[in-house]
This record gives C-alpha cells, structure tokens and sequence, in this order.
C-alpha cells in the first residue's frame, strides 16, 4: 500500500470514528424539556439582569500575554533536549527567538499592558 493510500485510510477512519462518537452521543445523552435548563448560572445561583456584560481589555492582553510565553516554554524544551545536536547555529536561532519575545515584552510593558488598573 503507498503512502497515499495509507493516509487516505487513516483520514477516512479518524472522520468515520468522530461522527460515529458523535452520533452515538447524541443518540445516548439524556434529553430534559425542562425550560430552566437553558438559563445561564454561575455557581448555582441565578443571574441579575443580563447575561451580556463588558469586561475590561486588560483581561484578554494578559491571557495574550500568557499564552505568548506560555508557548515559548514549550517550545525552548524540544530545544534544550536537542541542543548538542543543533550546535552554534541552534544557540543562534533560540537567541533569536528570546530576543523577538523579550521585545514584545518590552512593547507590552512599555504601553502599559502589565499594570492592573
């Protein structure tokens, strides 16, 4: 079998096995035609007015600024693992890769995106 017949069987099966897991949970889930079960909670307690409110941006520029850093942990560990093979030219990219992130540090904290107001 070649390579693209192999992958082509194996797309086929991974989209057969979610449609199949999503059909047969559909099929199995307990339904409820209570009326309350769609109404938003927090907690178990009822909400106050509307559901809909705004919520500072200072929030979604830390989680942004999380998971920036975040993935540059995850990427530095595969590269901490392989660096005897990589040599001088890894040390190069990875310090590359620091500097462009400790940039965007700088610009963040420069336009005052870490402080909590």
């Amino acid at each position: 079998m070649s390579n693209s017949a192999l992958f082509l069987v194996v797309l086929i099966t991974a989209i057969f096995m979610v449609v199949a897991a999503l059909v047969i949970a559909k099929l199995l889930a307990p339904t409820s035609t209570n009326p309350l079960k769609g109404d938003p909670y927090e907690c178990g307690i009822p909400t106050r007015g509307t559901s809909w409110m705004q919520f500072k941006v200072g929030y979604y520029l830390f989680a942004i600024l999380y998971l920036v850093f975040d993935v540059e942990t995850v990427l530095l560990f595969p590269w901490a693992v392989t660096m005897k093979d990589l040599g001088a030219q890894g040390l190069f990219c990875v310090l590359f890769f620091i500097i462009v992130l400790a940039l965007g540090l700088a610009y963040a904290w420069k336009k005052g995106a870490l402080k909590w107001k």
